[in-house]
């Protein structure tokens, strides 16, 4: 399918006009970041009742809210909340359904692969560095991506009344605008051709405070949270999960890897990333990406924040293995799924000792030379899918179901996300003796 991409601003000048009117009309008249704080809270109190697709259509502001939010909102929802005509519903629920399949794995990639992605754009990792997402609250913008992703991928999250995925999303991409509005002062518009602005001191503690003294220069940096971003960030979850499965060895066909990109970019619609940043086929999108990823390289920032995010986010991880020996395991294979050039700008090339990375190396080797040749005999076998597996049990135990902080889901959506959870913890496709082997690496008890 060819691409019409705008011709007019560059993608890093663009923004998502329907969202950002939405939080202007919210934000409207606002003085300073303490009463743009307490808006945006009762704002947040609201859109708590945004739970199912369903329930969109319906939806009705409450009394409390400011008439001018409300029918901001009212507004938005009527112009967002559908799916584009071009969605497949059958080539989305294949994607749920090879996300079920790979259950476990997938959150081992999302670890180890999508998100420390993300991070490799140095304007990206520049806004999460001044929220303080991850230096603070390590596991924070962790769980905010398990909140979106889960409803989506979840049997009829974008399709189904009864699925949260739209909901989710449509709340995500007010997130962004309202990340766009603190950073510039105003809304996006007002800040094309406009005179940088100058850091300030932070008026009070918290994430608002934070970005709204934060201090931006678009001429430099485009716009922050831009269309370039979004699609970029797009692609760390569809593109580089299918990337990450062919690097261990257990690539989709085709066909699957098709539907598994068509349905992000039905997301990446509700999301309100343009049609034409968006990539079809696997080769489109590595084009994409690489591409994104060296402009983003030739921006220089002084200091760099990736190094730093990604320390924490793999400290983290390590956090979660009990074995000392084990612990470099999750840097070490974010290295593999990531590759050469993401791991340097990362600084994960000196995280992990000489001996680490050649043990390393030798298991790898050994692990998939037992896979192709017992996969002659046993179609489906894989001692790269159990541990990956078990690593991947170990951290959403911590990151994702740790009942002491939930989800931020509706109930019904995160008892839905817990059933699923649970349901993966033995994989269908390995023997007994290998679930017993991967309940010990999980740290559980194997089940009977």
């Amino acid at each position: 399918m060819e691409r019409i991409v705008p011709a007019s601003l560059s993608p890093s000048l663009r923004a998502d006009p329907p969202a950002d009117d939405t939080v202007a009309r919210m934000l409207a008249g606002a003085d300073g970041p303490a009463e743009i704080a307490a808006r945006i809270a009762a704002i947040n109190r609201e859109l708590a009742r945004w739970q199912t697709n369903g329930g969109l259509a319906s939806w009705r502001p409450g009394p409390d809210l400011d008439p001018r939010a409300a029918e901001a909102l009212l507004d938005y929802l009527a112009a967002c909340l559908h799916l584009p005509e071009w969605a497949d519903p059958a080539a989305i629920a294949r994607a749920e359904t090879l996300f079920m399949d790979m259950s476990m794995l997938s959150c081992t990639l999302l670890f180890c692969a999508s998100l420390p992605e993300c991070y490799v754009l140095p304007d990206l990792s520049a806004v999460l560095h001044a929220a303080g997402q991850l230096e603070a609250h390590t596991d924070y913008r962790v769980r905010s991506t398990a909140a979106m992703i889960f409803p989506v991928m979840l049997a009829g999250g974008l399709t189904s009344p009864e699925g949260g995925g739209v909901a989710q999303a449509l709340k995500v991409r007010l997130i962004h605008a309202t990340i766009r509005y603190l950073i510039l002062r105003g809304p996006p518009t007002a800040a094309l051709g406009a005179a940088p602005l100058p850091p300030l001191a932070p008026a009070g503690g918290g994430m608002f405070h934070t970005l709204y003294a934060h201090g931006w220069d678009t001429s430099v940096n485009g716009l922050p949270c831009n269309q370039e971003e979004l699609a970029y960030t797009l692609l760390t979850f569809s593109y580089v999960f299918v990337r990450g499965l062919r690097t261990l060895r257990l690539g989709l066909a085709p066909h699957d890897e098709a539907a598994y990109l068509h349905a992000w970019n039905v997301l990446g619609h509700v999301l309100g990333i343009e049609r034409g940043l968006m990539a079809t086929t696997m080769e489109q999108a590595r084009h994409d990406f690489e591409s994104m990823q060296a402009r983003g390289r030739r921006l220089v920032r002084t200091p760099d924040p990736r190094p730093r995010l990604a320390a924490d986010l793999m400290k983290a991880m390590e956090n979660e293995i009990p074995i000392r020996f084990l612990k470099p395991v999750p840097t070490l294979l974010t290295r593999l799924l990531c590759k050469g050039d993401a791991t340097r700008d990362l600084g994960l090339n000196a995280r992990a000792p000489l001996l680490a990375r050649a043990l390393f190396a030798i298991g790898l080797v050994l692990v998939r030379s037992v896979d192709a040749v017992v996969r002659v005999f046993r179609p489906g076998f894989s001692i790269s899918r159990m541990l990956t597996r078990a690593l991947g049990q170990r951290l959403v135990t911590h990151f994702l179901l740790d009942q002491t902080r939930p989800l931020r889901l509706p109930d019904a959506l995160l008892n839905e996300v817990n059933d699923a959870t649970a349901a993966w913890r033995t994989d269908p496709k390995a023997p007994r003796w290998m679930h017993r082997i991967e309940a010990r690496l999980a740290g559980r008890a194997p089940a009977r």
